[in-house]
């Protein structure tokens, strides 16, 4: 038998206790044993940020932290966002601005957007591009994700 480690991690509000193999990322424990699929795997090396959520109140690509590395962490991914089945303000943002397009970027787009508003909420275009630096779109809809947290901002509506 593989050898495992408890790890306990409070997940979008929701303590979990989990075994998990000394090599699995915390992507792979979202994604595998929590069914938390928005978090996307797509480089694995930390360079697009798909895979983004937050730890203790920082961003980090889950791609490339142990899922050992978050015992006792509290962990938001983008399906925290919305609450009570009503999209966050920023979601809705995304959406009412045409951000979303493919949509494989976007929980990491919104993860991050989200960090940067909690510690900045009325930033500037200059610093949501410097927040949002990590996060490749493909898609190339970096000025419609720009507008989503400008108006977001503007709003003043972050919970």
């Amino acid at each position: 038998m593989a050898e495992t480690h408890r790890i306990e991690v409070t997940v979008n509000g929701l303590p979990r206790m989990l075994e998990v193999p000394p090599h699995h990322t915390l992507l792979d424990v979202l994604r595998d044993d929590l069914r938390l699929t928005g978090a996307k795997e797509c480089c694995l090396v930390g360079e697009c940020g798909a895979c983004t959520v937050i730890v203790d109140g920082r961003t980090v690509d889950s791609c490339l932290v142990l899922a050992v590395e978050a015992d006792g962490c509290e962990i938001t991914t983008v399906e925290g966002l919305a609450q009570d089945g009503s999209l966050d303000p920023l979601q809705r943002a995304f959406l009412d601005e045409g951000a979303a397009q493919c949509g494989f970027c976007i929980p990491g787009q919104l993860m991050a957007a989200h960090a940067l508003l909690a510690g900045n909420p009325h930033p500037t275009v200059a610093e949501i591009q410097e927040g949002l630096a990590g996060n490749l779109c493909r898609c190339g809809s970096y000025l419609q994700i720009t507008d989503a947290v400008l108006a977001t901002a503007a709003e003043g509506t972050r919970r």
